[in-house]
């Protein structure tokens, strides 16, 4: 077999590869460990005949090794934490005859002391690089990322694709969903994502500053422009923001006047601070967010038509938290992480029946509501598991109205949800769901019809 009779000179591999600076292993294709080099096993601190024979991931913390021969595909200068360490690490399919025999490792240093050095050289720069990054994305107001969209329903998954597609570009972008639902993490990773990530992200909450006030904030004024203004006047938001992202939340409580003057700074990319003669060219990408029906607000000539248009150029909607139930236990899980993590208490799970309860619950506040349901049931708990008595009253009182159903009503509305799931599930197909639940395409039928099963955009 030529798998055995690739590994048989351990003695010709060790003159050729104990003079080089690199450690060495070879596997077989089911990732046997055939060679080993006195160096890589000094580095390693092990006994080179006790290893040899074992499976490399018994031997060698974080490989790859046995992956190489089973994919074909090889790993060059790929940074592996070794003991604690930082090596460079290549790993190469062996093949003859288009067959894979096994694969070949490398990790590359000099010496031990040496590499060491060098190695926290590396640590120290990448603490360094996580420290200013931490502190440029506090200073700017970031803290979310697209990682923190939980979920992988098919509405999240296709909505982060649109995320990482629309932040490439310099388009304005309105974020439309209902309160809680993630909007600002939206905001803020389309920034991160884009060419501006190095500039500032300011946030404005449109309806919580008073309306006397909004130019000035967003405008800033220059001195004297009013009594009680500031010597030397005051830049405002959109300055702040010169070269990078204006995120503009509640923009369907801005009064008319000010829709205006916003719909200037679009169109002509220039405003006037309150109190200049001159006006001033800005340079920023501006995303918006509401959950009003800004449509609506048209028709009642409570909102710009053309203001609509030009923050609209590019729609995202985000699902509210009851759309998408089956994200529900991935949420519930990421918060408890968090809570936890934060306040140091150990709670590592819900009990069924409490997450039932949630599965089943409305959400009108959406994950910022579920967010605090559990960071209230984590401090309310006293054992490892989030009981009933930790979600707040009325969750309860909607659990004691679900105890007095029938048996006959427990399990139609069980049944209900799973066909609501799975037709989700296969973008509304009646026979993929019906076969994704191992039912007949007549009995789903029935089923919609009995549940008044009706499609979402319908």
């Amino acid at each position: 077999m030529k798998s055995t009779e690739l590994f048989i000179n351990n003695h010709l591999l060790d003159l050729i590869f104990e003079s080089t600076y690199y450690g060495i292993v070879i596997v077989d294709c089911n990732g046997i460990i055939q060679y080993i080099s006195n160096n890589y096993c000094e580095f390693l601190e092990v006994d080179r005949n006790a290893v040899i024979g074992e499976h490399v991931t018994n031997v060698i913390e974080n490989t790859r090794m046995h992956l190489v021969p089973r994919t074909g595909q090889k790993d060059i200068a790929d940074l592996q934490l070794l003991r604690g360490e930082f090596v460079i690490a290549n790993r190469i399919p062996i093949i003859e005859d288009n067959e894979i025999l096994g694969a070949v490792g490398t990790i590359i240093f000099r010496d031990l002391d040496e590499w060491k050095k060098m190695n926290s050289h590396i640590k120290g720069v990448l603490s360094e690089l996580n420290y200013y990054r931490n502190e440029w994305d506090t200073e700017n107001g970031l803290k979310y990322s697209l990682h923190d969209l939980i979920g992988k329903t098919r509405e999240i998954t296709e909505l982060k694709e649109r995320v990482k597609r629309v932040a490439r570009g310099d388009i304005s972008v309105l974020l439309r969903g209902e309160s809680g639902t993630g909007k600002e993490i939206l905001a803020q990773s389309i920034h991160k994502l884009s060419e501006r990530s190095d500039k500032p992200f300011v946030k404005v909450n449109c309806g919580s500053i008073p309306e006397h006030l909004l130019e000035s904030e967003l405008f800033g004024y220059e001195e004297g422009a009013f009594t009680g203004a500031k010597k030397g006047g005051k830049i405002g938001k959109f300055q702040f923001a010169a070269g990078g992202t204006i995120f503009l939340d509640e923009i369907g409580d801005m009064p008319q006047h000010m829709q205006v003057k916003l719909l200037r700074v679009l169109q002509e990319k220039e405003f006037e601070p309150v109190g200049s003669l001159q006006p001033k060219k800005i340079n920023v990408r501006v995303i918006a967010a509401t959950n009003r029906p800004l449509e609506k607000m048209i028709e009642d000539k409570l909102f710009r038509e053309d203001l609509f248009y030009r923050i609209n150029a590019v729609q995202l909607f985000i699902p509210p938290l009851r759309a998408r139930t089956e994200d529900i236990h991935l949420l519930v899980d990421h918060f408890l992480k968090k809570v936890t993590a934060r306040i140091g208490k150990r709670v590592t799970s819900v009990r069924p029946e409490v997450l039932s309860i949630i599965e089943q619950y409305n959400w009108p506040g959406n994950i910022r509501e579920l967010e605090n349901v559990i960071d209230a049931g984590v401090h309310l708990s006293d054992g490892e598991a989030m009981e009933m008595d930790a979600l707040p009253d009325y969750m309860k009182s909607k659990y004691s109205k679900i105890g007095k159903l029938s048996l006959k009503d427990i399990v139609e509305g069980t049944e209900k949800n799973a066909i609501e799931k799975a037709l989700k599930r296969c973008g509304f197909d009646k026979n993929k769901a019906a076969e994704s639940l191992g039912i007949g395409n007549s009995t789903i039928y029935d089923k919609i019809k009995k549940y008044n099963i009706t499609h979402p955009l319908k």
